[in-house]
Parts: C-alpha cells; sequence; structure tokens
C-alpha cells in the first residue's frame, strides 16, 4: 500500500459565515488532509506542530483512522495556532480578523526515520521554506510531490516559494492567486508558466465554479456540484487536497488519467466539508455518502454525444 506524507497546521479556528457562528473549533490544512485521505488510503504520515491546548481526542482519532502521528510534535508549555475570521454574503471572500501563529510560528519540520521513503507527499499550506525543508529530508524521490501554497507567501516569501516550486510535481492554487503568481490574466498562458517553474502539473481551484487540471498541452475540467446549503468554506481547499492524493495514493501510479479522477475525488470530498462548520462534516462520512457523491459528480458532468 502506498503512504502519504501530509505535511501542515493543526489548529483552532473561530469562523463567521451569514449562516452562523463556530465558536472555537478544531481547524488547520494538516487536519482536513488527513481525515480526508484516511478514506481513501490509512497509510498516512503526519508532520505538524500543535501546543498543550490541543485536544489528544482529536490526535487519538486521527490515529484510529491510520494516521501515523509519529511525525506531530506537542509543545505543551505553548498554544496551538489560531485563526479567526467572518465571511461576507457570497461565502467567496472573507475577512481575517484573529492571527496568532503561537506554535508554528518557530515550527521546524523533523521527519521520524520510516517517513522518509513515502511514495506520496501532500504539503499544506506552509511558508515555503518549512515545505522545502520537508523535501530535502526524504531519502527518496517520491513518485509524487503536491504543494498547495498562497497569495500571503507570494507577497512576503517569492523568492523562498521560487526555490521550493522548483521541487515540486503538482501545484494546488486558487485562479486570483495563479495570476499573482505568473502576471498572466489568462489561466492557460499562467499554466504554461508555471510549467517553467518546476511543477509538471497544475491545479487550479476556482470555488463554486471547479477545478482545472494542466498538463503540458492538456487539460481538464471538473465542474462544482451545486449545494442546496453552504455553511462553512474553510478548509474546503485543504479537504480538496487530502481527497486528491488520497485517491493518488490509492491508484499507486501518477498519470494524467488518474490526475483526472482525483480531482473529481477531491471536489467530492470538499463538497462535504463546506455543508458543516470545521471538521465536522469530514469526521462523520460512511462509504455510502462517498460513493453517492461521487455518482453525482458523474452525473452532472457525464453526456452522450456524437461529433
Amino acid at each position: 500500500m502506498s503512504s502519504i506524507l501530509v505535511v501542515g497546521s493543526m489548529a483552532f479556528d473561530d469562523i463567521e459565515t451569514p449562516f452562523g457562528k463556530s465558536n472555537k473549533i478544531i481547524g488547520g490544512a494538516a487536519t482536513y488532509i488527513a481525515y480526508t485521505a484516511s478514506y481513501f488510503n490509512p497509510n498516512i504520515q503526519l508532520v505538524s506542530v500543535v501546543g498543550g491546548d490541543f485536544p489528544q481526542s482529536v490526535i487519538d482519532d486521527l490515529e484510529d483512522r491510520g494516521v501515523n502521528t509519529e511525525g506531530l510534535q506537542v509543545k505543551k508549555d505553548e498554544k496551538s495556532f489560531f485563526w479567526s475570521g467572518k465571511y461576507h454574503l457570497d461565502m467567496n471572500s472573507r475577512d481575517t480578523l484573529v492571527t496568532e501563529l503561537n506554535v508554528l510560528g518557530t515550527f521546524d519540520p523533523v521527519l521520524p526515520e520510516n517517513y522518509k521513503n513515502a511514495d506520496f507527499v501532500m504539503l499544506g499550506n506552509l511558508s515555503p521554506d518549512v515545505q522545502r525543508k520537508v523535501i530535502e529530508q526524504m531519502d527518496n524521490r517520491p513518485k509524487l510531490v503536491a504543494m498547495d501554497t498562497m497569495n500571503f507567501w507570494m507577497d512576503i516569501a517569492r523568492e523562498e516559494l521560487d526555490k521550493t516550486l522548483k521541487l515540486v510535481d503538482v501545484l494546488i492554487i486558487n485562479d486570483e492567486e495563479t495570476r499573482q503568481l505568473t502576471g498572466e490574466y489568462s489561466l492557460v498562458k499562467g499554466a504554461k508558466k508555471i510549467f517553467e517553474m518546476g511543477p509538471r502539473f497544475l491545479i487550479i481551484k476556482k470555488g463554486e465554479h471547479g477545478a482545472l487540471l494542466f498538463h503540458g498541452e492538456q487539460m481538464f475540467y471538473v465542474p462544482a456540484l451545486p449545494l442546496e446549503e453552504v455553511f462553512d468554506p474553510t478548509g474546503a481547499g485543504d479537504t480538496f487536497a487530502g481527497g486528491f492524493i488520497g485517491y493518488m495514493a490509492k491508484a499507486g501510479e501518477v498519470s494524467f488519467d488518474n490526475m483526472k479522477r482525483a480531482i473529481i475525488y477531491g471536489s467530492a470530498m470538499a463538497s462535504f466539508c463546506v455543508e458543516k462548520f470545521g471538521t465536522q462534516r469530514m469526521v462523520e462520512l460512511t462509504q455510502a455518502d462517498i460513493d453517492q457523491r461521487l455518482q453525482a459528480f458523474v452525473d452532472l458532468s457525464q453526456i452522450k454525444l456524437e461529433v
């Protein structure tokens, strides 16, 4: 069975949307990715950092799902990363109210020996130098290294970001970030520039408008599933990444066709995430739920057409 190395934050969030307020709940990129990927591959190696305030019950739950937490640093006398935000009515834009880095501000990832030969790597949104430190500790080149980033790092750490991009196979960002990173309004032109930076594949998340996959001259688009209610988009991108890397590890081989299937899996899992606050929806799914949602995506875009 292929192994997945997941790197990212484990945190507390406090979220307000037009549909309610969460108060303090569990969040963080690595948390969402690990929970989601575990539905497809129960061989996950987690690298993150938390404070003594992070619930042991969450760590135990992840371990019960096949997540190895040997690479999780617990700093008992410090506090976990905390983020608070408020979403606007369109749910596509938000205001950050509070950001407390706490233990994440000095995070220095250390890979246990048994992590250094992982088959697939998912680098959640962190500073690009931390992401690069993880890659540089690997004994062998993984089958696939995927990386998420955001405009914040493009603003303050572009040189470090450029160095890290040279080491990854897949970049996962949204359309706004693609335009900022490349200076190109056209996403097609932007994809070509990103390939020159290092990645062989580019996934552009477009929120309620789906996702695009680029590889060389090949392109693939998966729509987003229209939902009756969207309570909280926080973590949807990380859940997408978890579904993507989880399917790729399940498939075991890197190909454009497997990538196409993987972004459908990612989109399906992200559609669950937004239905409740935080990770609530992701911890209660059944295989029947997932199968039904995947079929909904197939039905949404499948058509017989003679040309």
